[in-house]
């Protein structure tokens, strides 16, 4: 059986680590997960975007490099919570158009992006979870995190028009694009299998549209 990697990709809410954590545990991949309760700099960033935008990016960059290489050199196939590319292509590009990081620091933090990229392995999928913004909001309140209490609509409304614009150049590997308001695969073992079918039958080489619940 061939390795494989796997990012799951998708706004703030969306279910990327409950599904990370689930899909790792079904076919005995590798799970890595981004790193929220123990980031340093998580809770002094959504205390003050413009203060601490540029040291979160260059965290979460190292952070996921770690991530990507540990992944690469484990026999088993792996998934990773949250992609790499978003952290420049939604993430820092939002902070950058927001006021929240200066031109300076966003043009040195890709530089040391594009420089680590050329040492990390493509994935072979990247898992795309879709939400209204609606939801996302309701989702955020529910879990009541201390750091996230900031987020606004207008925030992940910009983030989500963001990733509109970067899946639609996007190339690096298939996408499998996923409505999670629709498909409940915490709670319904079913709802996971139809996942699990979807994301085995991208990775060989079928080709899927972007589906929702009920869709096999």
């Amino acid at each position: 059986m061939p390795k494989h990697l796997v990012v799951v990709a998708g706004n703030i809410g969306t279910g990327k680590t409950s599904l990370t954590e689930r899909i790792g545990a079904r076919l005995g991949w590798r799970s890595e997960y981004e790193s929220v309760a123990d980031n340093p700099y998580l809770p002094d960033f959504y205390a003050d975007m413009r203060a601490w935008a540029f040291h979160l990016q260059i965290y979460f960059l190292g952070h996921r490099a770690e991530q990507y290489l540990a992944a690469a050199r484990d026999p088993r196939s792996a998934i990773l919570d949250r992609s790499i590319y978003e952290d420049v292509y939604i993430f820092a590009r939002a902070l950058l158009h927001m006021g929240n990081m200066a031109e300076r620091d966003y043009l040195a933090y890709r530089r040391l992006f594009d420089l680590v990229m050329g040492s990390l392995p493509s994935p072979n999928l990247l898992v795309y979870l879709k939400c209204p913004v609606e939801v996302l909001m309701e989702r955020i309140r529910r879990r009541a995190r201390n750091i996230e209490t900031g987020i606004s609509a207008d925030y992940l409304s910009r983030l989500d028009s963001f990733y509109d614009k970067w899946l639609q150049a996007y190339d690096l590997s298939p996408v499998l694009t996923i409505r999670t308001d629709d498909l409940d695969y915490v709670h319904q073992p079913q709802a996971l299998e139809i996942v699990v079918q979807h994301i085995q039958e991208k990775l060989g080489g079928k080709e899927e549209l972007d589906f929702r619940a009920g869709q096999e």
